[in-house]
């Protein structure tokens, strides 16, 4: 493609879902080599613990996979040789265990950041004790480090809110890792030692303008093509000081100037765009999937209106009687394009798959109710649930409960 060329808004689509991995074909029985192709993709999996439906680092992957085992997942976070690893990446998420040594001068943000680092001058002591707690007894929760104990001084010598913190501050400054999650979500916390492959701590850490250059590197082919506002969200590096907006200009600077970006317009989007040298534009792409609220196709909000003409708002936080669409609604991709949002909920107990809400977008194709009835009993498989269940609100409920109705095709 010629420098700055235009992309029109249906390629720019396609190139974005392309390089999310939606044109990857779906595997009867996904293994660990398919969830290595979708993290590749994704570069990073958003953790939240919200279960209303599933965790939100689980739904991504289905939305690319299909149902899989979602011990694929534990495995590669718990299990050696382990691939993935929680930290900082976007918010909370498993980023690639090689990611970690690129992190570290975020780590060291922490540690001197207002919020951080004057806490630390205050409470050195329980720090230390803390993890030095860690270091002596192994990977443990932190109510195990508690051993249930009184929260008072006589027992840590500090109130155990205190030492709580303790744990946050040594996770984002890096000097813990986590290890693991219990079945309640809680993580386990263990020396970094204990935690990565030794072959990615004794990993060169990058300067911190070679690593801002990487992160932009990664998001930029996770997004296919992508404005200086994606680039530097991706990675979160508006977060970082003397990061942000300048720092990742600089680094698509360097990207351009050695060929792995591309200048290009995007039809209505009044912003420089960049294309990723390796980035595919199909002719078309047959996706059908339910994306989380936490997927990295809809974080960044004006990406998502642009590209998709889809004006999206999470409102788990919003008061029921003002909410839109519902409490965890989850965009419907079909092809290239968001056609519908459901508002879903697993009634676990009841083995139901409860869909709140459904509505269409505008111009929605004919065969938008059968194609996400069959992405909804796909679901609800997988969740290990009997029924789907469509309440009676929004404009595409009644048509979707007649194609459930039918029984799967």
């Amino acid at each position: 493609m010629r420098r700055g060329a235009e992309l029109s808004r249906p390629q720019a689509r396609r190139i974005a879902l392309a390089a999310q991995g939606f044109r990857d074909p779906r595997h009867s029985v996904p293994t660990l080599r398919t969830f290595s192709r979708t993290l590749a993709r994704t570069g990073v999996l958003q953790v939240d613990s919200v279960n209303v439906l599933q965790r939100a680092h689980y739904v991504p992957l289905f939305s690319r996979m299909g149902p899989y085992d979602t011990t694929l997942l534990t495995r590669a976070a718990e299990q050696r040789p382990r691939r993935v690893v929680e930290y900082w990446a976007h918010v909370q998420a498993f980023m690639p265990v090689e990611l970690w040594p690129v992190m570290q001068h975020r780590m060291e943000e922490f540690r001197a950041s207002p919020r951080w680092g004057e806490w630390q001058r205050r409470n050195h002591e329980v720090v230390a004790r803390v993890l030095r707690e860690v270091g002596d007894r192994g990977a443990a929760t932190a109510r195990q480090l508690d051993d249930g104990a009184p929260r008072s001084r006589e027992h840590w010598g500090w109130n155990w809110s205190e030492a709580r913190k303790a744990l946050d501050y040594l996770f984002v400054s890096g000097q813990l890792a986590i290890a693991g999650r219990t079945s309640q979500f809680e993580p386990v916390y263990d020396l970094p030692e204990r935690v990565l492959p030794a072959h990615v701590l004794a990993l060169p850490v990058p300067s911190r303008e070679d690593a801002v250059v990487e992160l932009v590197r990664r998001a930029a082919r996770s997004h296919g093509v992508a404005t200086l506002r994606c680039l530097t969200d991706y990675y979160r590096l508006q977060l970082q000081r003397g990061a942000g907006q300048a720092a990742a200009r600089r680094a698509v600077d360097v990207l351009v100037e050695s060929g792995e970006l591309e200048p290009v317009t995007i039809e209505g989007w009044g912003r420089p765009a960049y294309l990723h040298h390796e980035a595919a534009l199909p002719r078309a792409v047959r996706a059908r999937a339910l994306l989380s609220p936490f997927d990295p196709v809809v974080w960044e909000r004006e990406r998502t209106e642009r590209l998709f003409d889809f004006s999206y708002r999470i409102e788990i936080y919003v008061p029921a009687d003002q909410r839109r669409y519902g409490y965890y609604v989850l965009p419907f991709l079909l092809d290239d394009r968001i056609v519908a949002r459901v508002d879903l909920k697993a009634d676990r107990a009841g083995r139901r798959l409860l869909v709140q809400a459904a509505f269409a977008e505008p111009g929605a194709p004919s065969d938008t109710a059968p194609e996400l009835a069959a992405e909804l009993r796909d679901l609800a498989r997988w969740l290990d649930l009997d029924d789907v269940v469509v309440r009676e609100r929004g404009d595409l409920a009644g048509p979707l409960a007649a194609e459930l109705a039918l029984g799967p095709a």
